[in-house]
């Protein structure tokens, strides 16, 4: 067997125990052995300012390496106002920087959207999938994934207790890992 692909997560809810960070675990917990899944923490990204590249903040250098360094982002999201999380943003903006030299150019991507209440989650995804256009991220299409109810799906110590949930959750991992070796078996 090859080795696994490299799966950068990034969660776009900052707050420790968000549902978000809590779904990433889910997934992480249901991907196949052929993806070898981490966290890449943004919270800690400062504002991206063109200013500061003239020396580069080492949380900015960090975020970029372990972007590069991976075969394939997944995005774990809530909708805030309709769109995605300021700090999502910031990270987008950070490791399209600078010009030319984006770390998301060309890799497989994949989104999962959450929300706590029966409605929503749809407007971050596609937010999201609109800023792919630029970056030229590619993004596995199907299938969608918006949780809703979310706060309904996990108990006390954050451990995903749906079993519906957690089916429709290794399929679309096992979805995401074909979908990557699509994608890197045919770069662009």
């Amino acid at each position: 067997m090859s080795e696994p692909y490299s799966v950068a997560i990034i969660v776009g809810s900052l707050r420790a125990a968000s549902l978000s960070r809590m779904t990433a675990k889910a997934l992480m917990a249901q991907a196949p052995t052929g993806l070898h899944c981490r966290i890449v923490e943004i919270g800690d990204l400062p504002l991206y300012n063109e200013d500061l590249e003239a020396h580069t903040p080492a949380t900015w250098t960090r975020f970029r390496a372990d972007i590069a360094s991976s075969d394939a982002i997944l995005f774990v999201t809530p909708e805030y106002n309709r769109s995605i999380p300021g700090g999502l943003k910031n990270a987008l903006d950070v490791g399209s920087r600078p010009a030319g030299k984006s770390v998301f150019d060309g890799l497989p991507a994949g989104v999962v959207s959450i929300t706590p209440y029966k409605l929503g989650a749809f407007g971050a995804n596609h937010h999201l999938r609109q800023t792919f256009v630029f970056l030229n991220l590619l993004p596995m299409q199907q299938p969608e994934a918006y949780i809703g109810g979310a706060g309904e799906l996990f108990d006390e110590t954050g451990a995903l207790n749906n079993k519906d949930t957690e089916a429709f959750l290794a399929k679309f991992m096992t979805a995401f890992e074909r979908w990557i070796g699509i994608i890197r078996a045919n770069p662009a």
